[in-house]
């Protein structure tokens, strides 16, 4: 058998690649949207993809199934379970295959069997993989969300970022039942490879390397001692507790997966802009995604330009902060472009159109990011000449805030964007300062002109010994330090 993991760090993602080599057959899981990856790898092992496959309908990252499918003539094995509402669809075209519980792709002579696992989605498939000469001992699970390397998925999603009540407790509960049939089932020394890593939204819990067993996530996960117990009210209590902040993005990732979204055929391949180039696209509507480092942009930069730095959280605050339906222009150096469109694509965006040298774009027309330092900041809060936005997750905000801050994870800023005061001046903060800045910008762009970025974050205003509040929600009452 061959197995290949291919992992995403900036997306804590991961797909796996399965071939057996007698037959040269390859099936690949969970793919990405920028596909070259795969079709290497398969060439350099001497493998041709015959199959492609999905654990789920996916929330924070755009499937690369159908471009993959597409582009190898692979048949597209896709889940049929779930009920009607969760069926994909835009599938015209394709060799598409419905699976259901029990079913098996074969590749070559390596097994591959899909076991229905739902909770963390209601249409979940997780995968046995096996050599045929011996099917009844099973080698690697791909368990997508629904079991990761010290915890489970979350199955509040569907709540959280697509809107449907009730869907959490729901999920939580049928989320128990799937652990249960999975432990009696299957074999302690079976090897779980999940579709994400520490990093991931999609669970609260994640551990960092890369693999696990059942036996070992029997023996200490968190969730193991409630399944065995029987439970239920316990693990779902637990399991709902201090999740993620479900970043706005994710749902129209869920419709986009589901429903089918643009072949790309290759990456875009944005043209290079003079500034006049840049001028004239900025009127036509353009966005300038300015991607330099947080102290650059705050020195100077475009006029309505969106700071996202290039590295490892790229995609994820490109889907925070980006517009889904307005052409986008890259402030890079020529060497970088390649990388930021693909980051870009993984999460949907692919209007990109253009990119610019900074030397070409940063001339007369630039202004400073407003910026306060934490003193000044905590004289304006408590003189009442200032308001606070709090742009951190909900878990660093209830392990420490400043006193009254208003509280909106940057990963939901722009739908909740009607929940900044615009009637006073606003000095929005983070951890350091690097996702309040991008924040700052976007809002900015989206015509706020009443923002200030706080220098150093929360970081800074403590160690200034500034007053902070811990352990509540915002709004309710608790002492000042």
């Amino acid at each position: 058998m061959f197995f290949r993991p291919i992992v995403d760090e900036g997306l804590a993602q991961n797909s796996y690649i399965i071939g057996c080599p007698s037959s040269g057959e390859a099936l690949v899981v969970d793919p990405r949207r920028d596909i070259d990856v795969y079709l290497e790898v398969a060439k350099a092992n001497g493998l041709r993809i015959t199959g492609v496959t999905e654990t789920h309908i996916h929330a924070d990252f755009l499937s690369g199934a159908r471009e993959l499918a597409r582009a190898t003539g692979a048949a597209l094995y896709l889940s049929a379970e779930g009920g009607s509402d969760w069926l994909y669809g835009g599938l015209e075209g394709f060799d598409h295959r419905p699976l259901q519980d029990g079913e098996t792709i074969a590749v070559g002579n390596v097994k591959v069997e899909a076991l229905h696992t739902p909770g963390h989605t209601p249409e979940h498939l997780s995968f046995l993989v096996s050599e045929k000469n011996n099917a009844t001992a099973p080698m690697l699970f791909l368990s997508g969300d629904f079991i990761f390397v010290g915890d489970v998925g979350r199955p509040d999603l569907l709540e959280e970022a697509v809107g449907i009540a009730g869907s959490a407790q729901s999920g939580a509960r049928t989320l128990f039942r799937s652990l249960q049939r999975v432990l009696q089932r299957l074999p302690d020394y079976v090897q779980i490879w999940p579709a994400h890593g520490a990093g991931s939204a999609c669970g609260k819990a994640i551990g960092a390397v890369p693999s696990t067993t059942l036996g070992y996530e029997r023996l200490v996960s968190w969730w193991s001692s409630f399944v065995q117990k029987g439970d239920e009210a316990g693990f779902v209590a637990t399991i709902l507790d201090g999740q993620p902040d479900a970043p706005t993005y994710f749902g129209i990732m869920k419709r986009l997966n589901r429903d089918g979204m643009r072949i790309l055929g290759e990456l875009p391949r944005p043209k290079r802009l003079d500034a006049t180039g840049l001028d004239e696209a900025l009127r036509r509507g353009a966005v300038l995604v300015d991607t330099r480092d947080a102290h650059s942009f705050a020195r100077g930069h475009r006029p309505g330009a969106i700071s996202i730095s290039l590295g490892k959280n790229f995609s994820s605050w490109a889907g925070w902060l980006l517009p889904y339906d307005r052409p986008l222009l890259l402030l890079a150096p020529a060497g970088a472009v390649e990388d930021a469109v693909r980051w870009l694509v993984r999460v949907g965006l692919d209007d990109v159109i253009g990119y610019v040298e900074p030397a070409d774009a940063l001339d007369a027309h630039v202004e400073p990011l407003p910026q306060v330092e934490a003193p000044e900041a905590e004289r304006r809060r408590r003189a009442g000449e200032a308001a606070i936005v709090d742009v951190r997750t909900t878990s660093e905000y209830r392990l420490g805030h400043v006193p009254g801050a208003l509280h909106i994870p940057a990963s939901r800023i722009l739908r909740e964007a009607s929940r900044v005061p615009k009637d006073k001046p606003v000095i929005v903060h983070c951890g350091t300062g690097a996702r309040s800045s991008a924040t700052v910008s976007a809002l900015m762009a989206a015509g706020f002109t009443n923002l200030t970025n706080l220098v150093g974050g929360f970081d800074e205003w403590q160690r200034r010994g500034l007053p902070v509040e811990r352990g509540i929600e915002a709004g309710q009452p608790a002492a000042v330090r």
